[in-house]
């Protein structure tokens, strides 16, 4: 049986990673597991929930699993005026990392520029001012995307209803 260095934890308490070449291990505290990470439907389920509670309108979450590498899910809403539309994009942020304990990996856009992306690797939220939402249409981009049901919003138009 192997020994352990004094003072670095099993693989099942921490998951050391490389950075360049190099092993680096977590510092002492608490840790999420892979058991406490969200699947991404969760993500873009809460993140949605989050922007309806803000008022956010037209939420749909389009199910991109086997039509793109570039995220599971699309979370795509809209905010009535630029005040709006920081104030979505705050507490979708804040509330979803509250509550699943997940943040966005970065962040694009100011509510000034009218379009603010909220990315999660697996989720991207897109958060549109009306006037922006219209010129780019990614639901009409994605129109073979499924649309995921979300249980506090009536049923989501098909893309055949659009």
């Amino acid at each position: 049986m192997r020994m352990r260095k004094p003072g670095l934890r099993r693989i099942q308490d921490e998951l050391p990673f490389a950075i360049a070449g190099k092993s680096v291990t977590l510092p002492p505290g608490p840790h999420r597991t892979f058991a406490d990470v969200p699947d991404s439907l969760t993500i873009a389920q809460t993140c949605a929930r989050f922007a309806d509670e803000i008022h956010a309108e037209e939420i749909l979450v389009l199910d991109l699993r086997g039509l793109s590498n570039l995220a599971d899910f699309f979370v795509i809403c809209t905010a009535t005026s630029v005040p709006h539309l920081k104030a979505v994009a705050r507490d979708v942020k804040h509330k979803t990392e509250e509550a699943i304990g997940e943040k966005p990996r970065s962040t694009e856009g100011e509510a000034s520029s009218l379009w603010v992306v909220l990315d999660y690797v697996d989720v991207v939220v897109h958060i549109f001012h009306e006037e922006l939402r219209e010129v780019y249409r990614l639901e009409d981009l994605w129109s073979d995307a499924p649309r995921v049901p979300l249980a506090f919003l009536p049923s989501p138009p098909t893309a055949s209803q659009g």
